[in-house]
């Protein structure tokens, strides 16, 4: 394990980090700059919901979805209804937040791409009543994804979702939670969305690869599909400061959706010669 020391030398921006970390122990500034510079907890949350929320209030829509798939002890969720309030008070828009878990920790790998050398059955197993306390308007799904998924829409007819969170560890469970997106539920999705997934990256232990868990989903899933496609944010890799979750960060890309071309930038971009 790194030690704090450790940090301090290895990270390449100290000054960045030191003016985040002061302004989010103090709560400094409105919401909406400490969201973007990352000074909230689980920022890759925080960035997704409002990024989302802020598309959807652009293509007319007063009330958007949130999924968070794979729940474990819930800690999320939790911080997803502290990130509702904050962006429904900033952008006046409605939030639905809708957790996907078994409740019974993770099943048995079924192979190597699910990574046995690192996951076990029973890891992360959810205390549901606990969680249940501590939630305010989460609705947790409940069940095997691979079950829940297909009656999710019939069964909750959410608002459209607006960006998605993805910690199922496993290759075999987000295959089976990324069948959600699909031509067919079009209607139930905004044609961009932002998402975040939990397991792209690792460490000397885990080593994914992108021929193993959540990357081969990805990969798989962009393959079988034509018209619908994941893609890295780009934009946030080529900033000049680039946070280590901005490679956990993927956009959903729906070319067909209706909306997809609809005009949601600025009216006035003409360039004038001085």
């Amino acid at each position: 394990m790194i030690s704090y020391i450790e940090k301090v030398l290895m990270d390449p921006y100290p000054i960045r980090t030191a003016y985040i970390t002061l302004v989010k122990k103090l709560g400094l500034f409105k919401y909406e700059h400490r969201v973007r510079i990352g000074a909230v907890e689980r920022p890759h949350y925080g960035y997704c919901l409002f990024q989302g929320c802020m598309l959807a209030k652009k293509l007319g829509l007063s009330r958007v979805s949130v999924i968070e798939f794979g729940v474990a002890g819930g800690s999320g969720l939790v911080n997803l209804e502290h990130h509702a309030r904050e962006i429904s008070k900033a952008l006046s828009i409605d939030i639905e937040i809708y957790g996907f878990d078994s409740g019974e920790g993770l099943p048995s790998p079924l192979d190597y791409r699910d990574l046995p050398h690192h996951w076990r059955a029973g890891f992360y197993k959810m205390d549901i009543e606990k969680l249940q306390r501590h939630l305010t308007k989460s609705v947790l799904v409940l069940g095997d994804v691979s079950q829940t998924v297909g009656a999710f829409f019939e069964r909750f007819q959410p608002a459209p979702i607006a960006c998605v969170m993805v910690d199922l560890d496993f290759y075999s469970s987000t295959v089976a939670a990324l069948k959600l997106f699909s031509r067919d539920n079009y209607n139930h999705m905004l044609p961009r969305l932002f998402c975040y997934f939990d397991d792209v990256r690792g460490s000397e232990i885990q080593l994914y690869s992108d021929y193993t868990g959540e990357r081969l989903a990805i990969s798989e899933f962009n393959t079988a599909n034509e018209n619908i496609k994941f893609s890295p944010a780009y934009y946030l890799l080529g900033t000049k400061a680039v946070a280590p979750w901005y490679n956990n960060i993927y956009i959903l890309h729906a070319f067909d959706h209706p909306q997809y071309n609809q005009f949601i930038s600025e009216d006035d971009q003409q360039l004038i010669l001085t």
